[in-house]
Order: C-alpha cells, then sequence, then structure tokens
C-alpha cells in the first residue's frame, strides 16, 4: 500500500519505523512543527520527524490541515490509506477523504474505553486491570470511528505510564502492520462503537499531580505511577515541592491524613484515608532521585511530620 504517515512522538515514530520494514510504500510523513523545549528552550523535532529524516522520507510540518493548498498536495499522491497515531492535530473531513480506503488511527486504549488526549495515564488512575491497541477507521468524531481491530495488554501492579506506553508502542507497530495485511485480504469488517461504554481520556493536568492524603493508599499509589514520567506525582512539606516516583500500599497502618508514621531504611510511611503508603524514591526540589534511606540523609522529615493536605473539592 501507499501511505501518507501522520504522527509526532514516540508512540508514532514506533509505528513508522516498523511499518518502513514492510513492503509498503511511505510516500509522505506528517508530523507537528519543531517545538522549545528543555531548559535552553531550542528548537527540537519530534521523534516522527528525525526518523523521517533518518530514512530520507518526504516530509511535512503543517500548521494545520485545513488549507486547501495542502489538501491538493495530499491528493496528488493518490495513497491508499493514511495512518495516524497521536499526530496532535484535527484532522478534517475533507483530508478523511483523500485516501483511497480513509485514515486509519492507531489508539492506545480498548475503545470506546479511554477516547481522547491520555488513555495510558487515565487507565491507570481508574485501575484498569487491562488497556490494548484499537486500530480505527477514523471519522470526524473524536476517537468515535467504526473499530477494524484490536489487541489487548494487561496492565501490571507496578505499570507506569512509562512502562505501559513502551510496551504499548510496540504493541501498536505490531497491530497496525497485522491490520494492513487483513485490510489487503478484505478480512477486516468493521464495528461500530457502543456509545454508552464510551469515557473520556481528558488531557493531563500539572494541578492533578498534586496529592490529596484525604485519598485512599491504593489510589494515590496510582496517581504516582500515573504521573510517571510527568508530571510527577508530588507533596508539599514545609513549602517544598516533594516529587514521589515510586511508593506501595501499606494496608492497615493509619493516622491523620498526611502524617508521617515512620522514616525508615524502605521508606517514609503516610498516613492516607485509607491505609498508608510507603515513599521508596523521593525527589526534592532542584535535586535527584533518591531512595528513602539517600533523601532522609539529606532532608529534615521525622516521624510525626506531616505533609499539606488539600480538600477534596480543590482537584481539578
Amino acid at each position: 500500500m501507499k501511505i501518507i504517515f501522520a504522527g509526532t512522538p514516540v508512540f508514532a515514530a514506533t509505528a513508522l519505523d516498523a511499518l518502513l520494514e514492510t513492503k509498503h510504500e511511505i510516500a509522505l510523513v506528517l508530523t507537528q512543527p519543531d517545538r522549545p523545549a528543555g531548559r535552553g528552550m531550542k528548537m527540537v523535532a519530534s521523534a516522527v520527524k528525525q526518523s523521517a529524516d533518518m530514512h530520507g522520507l518526504s516530509l511535512l510540518q503543517p500548521q494545520s490541515l485545513k488549507e486547501h493548498a495542502l489538501h491538493t498536495q495530499l491528493s496528488a499522491i493518490n495513497a491508499d490509506v493514511m495512518i495516524v497515531a497521536a499526530y496532535g492535530l484535527i484532522l478534517p473531513e475533507a483530508v478523511l477523504k483523500i485516501p483511497r480506503y480513509g485514515c486509519l488511527n492507531i489508539h492506545a486504549s480498548i475503545l470506546p474505553r479511554w477516547r481522547g488526549a491520555a488513555p495510558i495515564q487515565r487507565a491507570i488512575l481508574a485501575g484498569d486491570k487491562d488497556t490494548g491497541i484499537t486500530i480505527m477507521q477514523m471519522d470526524t468524531g473524536l476517537d468515535t470511528g467504526a473499530m477494524l481491530l484490536k489487541e489487548n495488554l494487561d496492565i501490571s501492579q507496578d505499570d507506569t505510564t512509562q512502562t505501559l506506553h513502551d510496551k504499548l508502542c510496540r504493541l501498536g507497530a505490531h497491530t497496525i502492520i497485522k491490520a494492513l495485511s487483513l485490510y489487503e485480504q478484505q478480512k477486516l469488517t468493521p464495528v461500530q462503537q457502543d456509545e454508552s461504554q464510551a469515557c473520556y481520556a481528558a488531557k493531563i493536568k500539572k494541578t492533578e499531580a498534586q496529592i490529596n492524603w484525604q485519598q485512599s493508599a491504593e489510589e494515590i499509589e496510582r496517581k504516582v505511577r500515573a504521573f510517571n514520567p510527568a508530571p510527577g506525582a508530588y507533596s508539599l512539606f514545609r513549602g517544598n515541592k516533594i516529587k514521589i516516583w515510586q511508593a506501595k500500599v501499606i494496608p492497615e497502618i493509619s493516622g491523620r491524613c498526611g502524617t508521617i508514621m515512620a522514616t525508615e531504611r524502605d521508606g517514609i510511611t503516610v498516613a492516607c484515608g485509607a491505609d498508608s503508603l510507603l515513599l521508596e524514591i523521593i525527589q526534592k526540589p532542584g535535586g535527584k532521585r533518591l531512595t528513602a534511606t539517600e533523601f532522609l540523609a539529606g532532608f529534615n522529615m521525622h516521624t510525626g511530620d506531616y505533609f499539606d493536605v488539600i480538600d477534596k473539592t480543590l482537584e481539578t
């Protein structure tokens, strides 16, 4: 098949690299414009652009897909299909109609659960036991198109957004190649999504990363994993923003929410709304990630101290 590929981050680049190892032709790559990043705010190319440049692929970085001139340019390619993965731009109806077989999206959830921008984080936050990849025939709605192929993936108890993302990267690449093969054999049957089962994976806000110690230890532990690597779950301690990167639930230990119940070599135990949480990997402002022992050696924190507690109604 002759393919137009549209995507931006590593999730998309993994699929692009896999497609390049098949018989299919990548006629054009679309990705978002370079963005400033890092402390120096230097312009950085997307992972997809880096891959496209490495393989000498034709590349466009439009600010939007609304221009008629761009539609004409895309139409001239006579592509069989457009494959879209975490592109970040809305495809207007005129673009959806350009490829012979339309546009296929690689989505990192089992639709219709977790439509939207942050399906990996939302699945972990919700305590889902599994997730996966859905190959979807795109329409004008937000992840509402007919489903062509699904592949499930278990979520382990220690998965972070980073580890689950990496697993889904590989699964997404495998699944789109499988879908194209089945498409060519006319073995894919579109299945409409059940709207009654749909839920929305809203984009993550930095304010969500602040820990509310009135929540259960289980809920907070999921937040720690969901916001690793970004933005990082945190709590305020005497005005210091303390980030927590690894923790585990300690059942049946309770106290005033946010109170430090123990400071030991294996971690710092903090009372929650239900049970307690053992903080294992911690980071103070301007520092690096440390074990509890390393952290306590350089930070004044003791049993009986407490983290700030935020009210549930203030969470966004």
